[in-house]
């Protein structure tokens, strides 16, 4: 096990905040988001950040003992890893999870329910569709005092089954590693691509490429792990800062059997607005996109398989004020509204907890950046 601490933390008896972190269990990029998240939270809070050195065979025991959790309501199968009892007493326990298979590993932890004043999980993604099937996961879930979803539509059936109290929030970003402020560089990237993709839309931009009329980055590896997750969102925040175009679509748009036509917001859409970027492609459905991204323009909608991108990218390129306008609006928006700071002010609202100066002063330095961002100083 290995102990890291929040930069506002020089000592156990300080932090009050015990955040159980996945980053050492759980090495692919698609989960340097959460860890961002949590990178935000140790700068703004005093935190103790307890981070797992996982045992050669944990991923083999992990799959099996998820497996077991499926179909069996049993809460307390650990994973693999060496159990830990807390020895101090802290105000609030956290944990930020990508997936409901990563419950298991909480049960590594001893006594955290007696030593937590409060308890919080974070969970980004659960469908509907799948709770049947997550009987151990629930029973763990249940243990929480308050649930936080990422998905929307899934907040009601969860409550319904653990029946603690379980609020929707949306994913965020950190808009100060995104923002092209306040030195803004070239935009000399056309199009960037990252994660999933229609095959349509990404041979016509291959054939664009192919006619040297685009510079065009996408991915070509699947399933990539870092040891540097820090490092990781610094390249696709550096990337996205420089790119005109970022394709954008509602999360797991492929994964049909698995979403059963639940509609979400994924990630994409907060890198792109806080890069300003000008964000293309086919948004959620659901209200709380509407909510959230509520502003003209935040994504140019066209359809998924865009086999005429093209012809879309040089009609928007004729348009350079009302791109100019949604460069702006997406960066400022992103800074008043979706930085991981205001999602921990959030959290702490809901569990009655102060908030740091340290988060105040993050807040007044986006602030300053949306007021440089939109003219105003």
């Amino acid at each position: 096990m290995n102990t890291e601490r929040g930069t506002n933390s020089e000592h156990n008896r300080e932090a009050r905040i015990c955040l159980f972190s996945q980053r050492h269990l759980k090495r692919l990029v698609s989960r340097c988001v959460d860890y961002e998240f949590e990178d935000v939270i140790c700068e703004v809070d005093d935190v103790e950040l307890l981070a797992y050195e996982p045992y050669r065979y944990f991923n083999f025991s992990q799959k099996v003992v998820n497996k077991i959790a499926k179909y069996v309501s049993i809460a307390e199968l650990n994973p693999g890893l060496r159990s830990l009892r807390l020895k101090n007493d802290y105000d609030l326990f956290v944990v930020v999870c990508m997936f409901p298979s990563d419950l298991l590993a909480i049960n590594a932890i001893k006594g955290w329910k007696e030593g937590c004043r409060t308890s919080i999980c974070w969970l980004d993604e659960i469908w509907s569709a799948k709770l049947n099937a997550l009987k151990g996961h629930m029973k763990i879930l249940s243990r929480f005092d308050y649930v936080v979803l990422n998905c929307s539509q899934s907040v009601g059936p969860v409550q319904d089954i653990i029946q603690k109290p379980c609020f929707y929030m949306p994913p965020g970003v950190d808009s100060i590693r995104f923002c092209p402020y306040p030195n803004p560089p070239v935009r000399s990237i056309d199009v960037f691509n990252l994660g999933r993709r229609s095959p349509v839309t990404h041979e016509a931009l291959l054939k664009m490429v192919e006619a040297r009329q685009i510079f065009y980055i996408y991915d070509t590896i699947d399933r990539m792990d870092t040891y540097y997750p820090r490092q990781h969102r610094d390249l696709i925040a550096n990337l996205a800062k420089r790119s005109r175009y970022f394709l954008a679509n509602a999360a797991k748009i492929d994964r049909d059997l698995e979403t059963q036509g639940q509609s979400e917001i994924g990630f994409r859409f907060f890198e792109g607005a806080a890069s300003g970027t000008v964000m293309i492609g086919q948004p959620p459905t659901n209200e709380a996109f509407h909510e959230h991204f509520n502003w003209p323009d935040s994504v140019i909608r066209i359809p998924r398989d865009a086999s005429n991108i093209a012809e879309i990218i040089a009609d928007l390129n004729s348009q350079k004020e009302r791109l100019k306008e949604i460069r702006k609006n997406n960066v400022v928006q992103s800074l008043l509204r979706h930085d991981w700071a205001y999602r921990w002010r959030a959290i702490l609202d809901m569990v009655n907890l102060e908030a740091k100066e340290a988060l105040t002063a993050r807040e007044k330095r986006l602030k300053l950046l949306a007021d440089m961002a939109s003219g105003s100083s």
